[in-house]
């Protein structure tokens, strides 16, 4: 009897571990723990956490990956039990995927408004989303890409994939999850692989005591940075952790107002991770927030949703380099 319930009971963590698995790398990541990426209307009202009703992700995918990947929506309707409803539910949200020279590196695809070219590159696929029941709280799948439909940046080490998300009508927020997958109906994380943004805009969870974060990489040449935070509503403490840091604060925004704090660069810090971590401390509900990074020249810095190199953890040894004031 004994052998029977051991067997089962390793039968069932068997299947939790496979589970795990399949939902372990969704966007944004289970290192961030932010619950859910979010995009309102294009009649929307700023105050409610979206200055610019689009958001803008590139995946890297190996250049030895042979295999075909998709790429996975979860809710990508405006409508359910997720989503931010205001009165009636009336928001449409377009998904596209591009590929091709210029998706990743045309200058307009790295900024944090979208202006200009900033679809740049071959749509592979397009998609729009209302209030449509069948996709709540579904999976819906894009694809299959060839990896070689991305396009090939040699200092990422293989194709990059863009997806572009706008919110092209009604003012309700979509909350949504991505997921690029090796298979089209289980979410197989894809070797190697990994996603950023330059523009962050994202749902804050609500029990206070929580911390989320996101990581921004810092390359050689940078000095100093400009954390710009919009509509965060004053809602916790948000600090920088790194190898140079213990806790170093980052001034944040209020209501439907940006924000810039401004912070020096260690020497240890260089090609490193950075960690900002956002404390709840209150129970403010349905916090959506905007996070953009830029250097000392105003170029703007990328967030892995997998921190490169792992999340950073304080050295002692190193020490602690002060801020800037902010201006």
């Amino acid at each position: 009897m004994q052998k029977h319930i051991l067997s089962y009971l390793i039968f069932l963590f068997s299947i939790s571990l496979f589970q795990f698995h399949l939902l372990a790398q969704p966007i944004p990541s289970s290192e961030e723990n932010i619950p859910y990426l979010v995009t309102f209307g294009s009649d929307s009202k700023t105050s409610w956490g979206d200055d610019d009703y689009c958001q803008i992700f590139f995946f890297t995918i190996p250049k030895d990956q042979k295999k075909p990947v998709f790429l996975r929506v979860y809710d990508p309707e405006t409508g359910g039990s997720i989503d931010e409803i205001k009165e009636a539910a009336d928001t449409k949200t377009t998904f596209s995927v591009y590929g091709g020279i210029g998706a990743y590196t045309h200058n307009d695809a790295q900024k944090e408004q979208p202006n200009g070219n900033f679809k740049s590159g071959i749509e592979l696929a397009k998609k729009t989303f209302a209030n449509q029941a069948e996709y709540n709280e579904k999976w819906y799948t894009f694809g299959p890409f060839n990896p070689a439909e991305g396009e090939l940046v040699p200092e990422h080490g293989g194709y990059i994939l863009k997806v572009v998300i706008q919110g092209i009508a009604g003012n309700d927020g979509n909350l949504y999850k991505l997921f690029l997958t090796q298979d089209p109906a289980t979410n197989i994380k894809v070797e190697g692989a990994n996603s950023l943004t330059f523009e962050y805009t994202f749902r804050l969870n609500d029990k206070a005591g929580s911390v989320s974060h996101i990581y921004p990489f810092i390359n050689e040449d940078v000095v100093s940075i400009k954390i710009h935070t919009f509509d965060y509503d004053n809602d916790g403490i948000v600090r920088i952790i790194s190898v140079a840091k213990r806790y170093e604060p980052v001034s944040v925004s209020g209501d439907n107002v940006w924000n810039a704090s401004l912070h020096k660069i260690a020497d240890e810090e260089h090609k490193k991770s950075l960690d900002i971590q956002m404390i709840k401390t209150t129970e403010v509900k349905d916090n959506n927030i905007v996070f953009y990074i830029t250097n000392q020249y105003d170029k703007l810095l990328p967030f892995y949703t997998s921190p490169i190199g792992g999340a950073p953890k304080y050295k002692p040894t190193i020490g602690v380099k002060p801020g800037i004031t902010p201006k």
